[in-house]
């Protein structure tokens, strides 16, 4: 029984959430209602999930020495010996191949092809990148990037620049958030969390995640009042649906910077009843303007 809590602690399911961008396309194009469509991304997103939790088996494997160090991380499975490093780069391997697939199996080879991306830079990411100050945080994005590919590639639907755009921002204000907690933590003498924390400082992070944030918000501006947005979906109030996301986002900086509590983008989404009123809006606004 212990051994499949640890099993499910490795896999980290609650993780899962961000695999919810592969149906960022089908939801802005306001085609969640075809079945066809959703069911596809349904697969892509199910495919995402089996290969992410691969991934963070290799991770925690590459990670452990680390992660001992980390106040939290250390208690992770491998790091705290509960689990041993080649027992969980089996399970990655079976999760990554069974993904691939799942992946050719459902959609076909396109997706197949932006989930082997995923999962070979996120490799490489685990054995070496992660160590390069700012590739680190823009290889974290450019994961998200491909989330929404596949989504595209899954449904048949045009990715806007805008939205590609947003998300690649959205994703680097995050993980620049993740770089701050481990700032934070060297800094009081916690230990250096990460090989390349030295190469960043708190003065550098958040002058980082002041300028991703004000882009960010450009961005999502311009989508909202693009011609070819307003053409595709036939709504011309999406505009109004910034409010909350300016709110979402000055929020996250708040637990980011006044309770400096962003070490895990996923427990603060999960616990943070102000956050999640903030999306549950935008969401709802989104669905009054594009659905009914």
């Amino acid at each position: 029984m212990k051994k499949m809590k640890y099993l499910l602690k490795l896999l980290r399911p609650e993780q899962w959430l961000k695999n919810l961008f592969v149906l960022t396309p089908l939801f802005f194009s306001g085609q969640m209602a075809d079945n066809i469509h959703f069911w596809d991304a349904m697969a892509a997103m199910a495919a995402y999930c089996l290969a992410a939790s691969g991934i963070y088996c290799f991770n925690d494997v590459a990670d452990a020495e680390a992660d001992r160090l980390h106040p939290q991380k250390r208690h992770r499975p491998v790091a705290a010996g509960h689990i041993g490093k080649q027992w969980a780069v089996g399970v990655g391997i079976t999760l990554t191949v069974t993904a691939l697939v799942a992946a050719w199996l459902t959609v076909g080879k396109r997706l197949t092809g932006i989930l082997l991306c995923y999962l070979v830079l996120n490799v490489a990411y685990c054995l070496w990148l992660k160590r390069i100050a700012l590739v680190d945080i823009f290889i974290i994005s450019t994961g998200f990037v491909l989330r929404l590919m596949a989504g595209s590639v899954s449904t048949g639907i045009a990715l806007s620049h805008w939205i590609v755009l947003m998300t690649f921002l959205l994703a680097l204000f995050l993980a620049l958030a993740k770089r701050r907690d481990d700032v934070l933590i060297f800094e009081r003498g916690g230990g250096q969390m990460r090989k390349n924390v030295e190469r960043y400082n708190r003065s550098f992070v958040d002058t980082a995640i002041a300028i991703t944030v004000a882009v960010t918000l450009v961005c999502y501006f311009m989508y909202t009042l693009s011609a070819e947005v307003m053409e595709r979906t036939g709504a011309s109030h999406l505009y109004l649906t910034a409010i909350f996301v300016l709110l979402g986002m000055f929020r996250y900086l708040q637990l980011t910077m006044v309770d400096a509590r962003s070490g895990s983008p996923t427990r603060l989404l999960a616990y943070d009843h102000f956050l999640q009123l903030c999306i549950l809006c935008w969401i709802a606004s989104f669905v009054i303007i594009l659905y009914l």
